[in-house]
């Protein structure tokens, strides 16, 4: 029997056992993300409302793929909301440390499912492989 031919990853795209290890970050930043949320007591409810809100950032693509692909990446990269997070503990606002805790889980949920940042020459070119139609 022939082993199953692989797909030429995207140009940049992360291969192999570092892709694995990735997407295992991703699982591993959405967990910790969900369990502090949880020991913070926050609602719930905004985990919901809130959970989708990075892919706002998509909305850049009408302004092309550069602009797409710069507001997308700020929107899925951990160091915005690190940052939000950080803010919210030294100022003892928890709201923002709830809200960059359910960011972070966002960022985890993605990179789990081989979501990756974008490359500014295609939607679908991002740092994990190919992703959506072009895959």
């Amino acid at each position: 029997m022939s082993p199953i031919p692989q797909v030429p990853p995207a140009s940049g795209a992360v291969v192999g056992a570092p892709r694995l290890l990735l997407r295992l970050e991703g699982v591993a930043a959405l967990a910790a993300a969900v369990l502090a949320y949880a020991a913070g007591g926050h609602d719930w409810t905004v985990f919901a409302l809130l959970f989708l809100a990075p892919d706002l950032t998509m909305l850049g693509y009408v302004g092309g793929p550069g602009i797409g692909a710069a507001l997308y990446n700020l929107g899925h990269t951990y160091v915005v909301p690190a940052g939000l997070g950080a803010l919210g503990w030294v100022a003892g606002q928890p709201w923002l440390l709830a809200s960059a805790l359910v960011w972070i889980a966002h960022i985890g949920f993605d990179r789990a499912l081989g979501y990756g940042l974008k490359y500014d020459d295609a939607f679908g070119h991002t740092h994990l492989g190919r992703s959506g139609r072009s895959a």
